[in-house]
């Protein structure tokens, strides 16, 4: 697809390095990458730095391993350069200066000395008149006598863009028409009175001079739309920007309480989702419904499957509210669709020390293999691998005391003797096998399966729930199985 202009599709990322990256910084990343793969274009991934404050080397790292980790390649950027370097805002401060110069010799800024006492007075007096509370033009037309008395009493000026005395509209890809009227977008500041340029001269400029064609973002950030606008058009004129881009203003992610959901949220985090073991593929997958979707019957698909059907126009103006449980469920199916192969080898990070409960000379990667496919049916995250095969790896199972009070009920014992003695006899090479054994111990004791198999569950696993019992019972082995029962009849004993 090309632009409205004829020129290719290219769309930009550029988030700023402070903190955990956030799910829905995550949401965005991901329809800026769709809608260039859908469209064959190009994303840009550009940094946002200039933030000196709260910008860091650390989370500049943590940017670029999280697009790495989710699969997002990136055509421009860094590490990987471009026609349009460089990427990172902190190195192209001289354009910055370069740029508001430009506008100020063309008289479309100016420079504005009021102090932030006048302002907020003139603001304040504004909003008890019942009147727009915006700038109030007051340095648009100083005379230079008025200027050399600021100077006169050591006031250093910012820069202000000079807003159009015209209403502005826009067609949003998102949500169609929008109008602003010029006494709700007053003149605003683009340079620091120190000469930092600020986010609203940096981000336009930025994607003037990478010709980027489509500017999808958070809905957060719509009220700044007509100011860019305005900005295009003067930019345009001085021969810096070749068009303004199409906008699309994507909704707002909501957490707890219909409130918009914040990095200060847990589950904003993506570090989280990276620790309990989502699957990119399945977080990807969830958080791509929220203000979009497949179809209408459908919840579950690939990342392939999206960037094939992704439409910006498809994507719902209205509030997506984050569902951790719908998130898990998802990324479950996604680890149900791996191969085995790959499952074995994505659960690696928690089969091992620090995070494996178990000595890493008692881990049985045979075992391991031989389990695999059942705790593939049950997993929503990865983590859950370790306490669902603990039991395999561990000299004895650890015991969660709800669980045995649960399932040890009187006769119990009993029934457990029973059980070993069936076991005992039974064929070790066939989980059926064991069913049927288990199931002939209940019915001596005028129980049904499922009852009857709960105290063997705890005794040899600890749990009450957790991978299929008579495939797990074949993979610990006879001795194990039958060792783990006489100890829990000892212990029902005492």
């Amino acid at each position: 697809m090309a632009s409205a202009s004829g020129s290719p599709v290219r769309v930009r990322f550029c988030p700023s390095p402070t903190g955990n990256p956030h799910v829905g910084l995550v949401r965005t990343a991901l329809f800026n990458w769709a809608f260039a793969k859908h469209h064959g274009g190009t994303l840009v991934f550009r940094i946002e730095d200039t933030d000196a404050a709260r910008d860091s080397e650390e989370s500049y790292a943590q940017l670029l391993d999280s697009m790495r980790w989710l699969g997002f390649d990136w055509d421009e950027g860094p590490e990987v350069g471009g026609p349009h370097a460089p990427y990172r805002q902190s190195q192209r401060m001289d354009l910055y200066r370069d740029v508001a110069a430009k506008l100020l010799d063309a008289g479309h800024a100016y420079h504005c000395y009021c102090s932030q006492e006048e302002l907020d007075s003139r603001r304040e007096a504004a909003r008890a008149a019942g009147k727009p509370s915006g700038y109030d033009g007051h340095c648009r037309e100083l005379t230079g006598a008025q200027v050399e008395e600021y100077k006169a009493q050591g006031r250093e000026p910012i820069v202000r863009f000079r807003m159009p005395d015209e209403t502005i509209t826009f067609t949003d890809l998102v949500r169609g028409e929008l109008t602003f009227t010029p006494e709700n977008v007053p003149d605003y500041g683009i340079v620091r009175a120190n000469g930092a340029p600020l986010y609203t001269l940096v981000n336009p400029v930025d994607d003037a001079l990478m010709e980027i064609t489509h500017v999808l973002r958070g809905e957060d950030l719509l009220s700044s739309t007509p100011r860019q606008v305005a900005l295009y058009k003067a930019l345009t004129e001085l021969g810096i920007a070749k068009r303004t881009p199409a906008f699309g203003h994507l909704p707002y992610v909501m957490g707890e309480g219909n409130k918009k959901l914040s990095k200060r949220d847990p589950q904003a985090s993506l570090n989280l989702y990276r620790e309990r073991g989502f699957l990119p593929e399945g977080l990807l997958n969830y958080l791509s419904l929220l203000g979009w979707s497949l179809s209408a019957d459908q919840d579950v698909f690939t990342i392939d499957e999206m960037v094939a059907a992704f439409d910006i126009a498809d994507v719902q103006p209205n509030p997506a509210r984050f569902d951790l449980k719908k998130c898990e469920a998802i990324n479950g199916d996604h680890i149900r669709m791996l191969d085995v192969k790959d499952f074995t080898e994505r659960c690696a990070p928690w089969l091992k020390a620090p995070v494996a409960p178990w000595a890493p000379e008692a881990f049985d990667e045979a075992k391991w293999q031989a389990i695999a496919p059942h705790a593939q049916t049950r997993l929503k995250v990865l983590s859950e691998i370790t306490d669902n095969v603990d039991f395999l790896f561990l000299p004895e199972p650890v015991f969660d005391e709800a669980s045995w009070t649960k399932a040890m009920k009187e006769g119990s014992d009993a029934l457990l003797r029973t059980a070993r003695e069936k076991l005992d006899a039974a064929d070790w090479t066939s989980a059926e096998s064991l069913k049927e054994a288990v199931l002939a111990a209940g019915e001596a004791h005028g129980l049904k399966l499922g009852k009857a198999q709960a105290p063997v569950r705890v005794a040899v696993t600890g749990r009450t729930v957790g991978l299929p019992l008579f495939e797990s019972l074949e993979v610990l082995g006879k001795e194990q199985t039958l060792a783990r029962i006489d100890a829990a009849l000892e212990r029902l004993a005492a």
